[in-house]
């Protein structure tokens, strides 16, 4: 943390997570874009071996915090281990309560493009540079996060 800041004080925004591996991937959009299905599909995904096993850090709040340079993702405490599946309303399922961020996924972005330019692909949140997919509305996110996971 920096400062006097404290995971308990700081607000928390209206996002997704999902840990995925080492590192969490942070879910941005407004209400009805898709965030809890692409963290159910990156969960399942990490259960089918397509990508390391991944695991829920916090559906629709979470709180971010810069921790020595490294963005910290946190779970907000009334709604830890909660996910929201379309159909079946509100589930428990395992989650960690906090992982570094290494990729930021915006859904709807109004800049998501074919072959977007290299300033769109990069954001800084709280003071750290990170890696950022923008998907154009109408776009499915799920193949470009597991593209972004397993080519370099």
């Amino acid at each position: 943390m920096t400062g006097n800041d404290r995971p308990s004080t700081q607000p928390s925004i209206h996002g997704s997570a999902v840990k995925v591996g080492e590192h969490a991937i942070l879910i941005r959009g407004a209400s009805g874009s898709g965030k809890s299905s692409l963290v159910f599909d990156l969960i399942l995904a990490g259960r089918a071996g397509i990508v390391s096993p991944a695991v829920l850090v916090g559906d629709d709040r979470v709180r971010l915090i810069n921790q020595d340079g490294t963005l910290m993702v946190l779970a907000v405490p009334e709604l830890a281990g909660l996910i929201e599946i379309r159909g079946l309303g509100l589930r428990r399922c395992d989650f960690v309560p906090e992982a570094p961020v290494g990729l930021v996924v915006d859904l709807a972005a109004p800049d998501g493009a074919r072959l977007p330019g290299p300033e769109a692909l990069r954001m800084l949140i709280s003071g750290v540079e990170l890696p950022r997919i923008p998907v154009a509305a109408g776009h499915r996110a799920l193949p470009l996060v597991l593209a972004f996971l397993t080519t370099g």
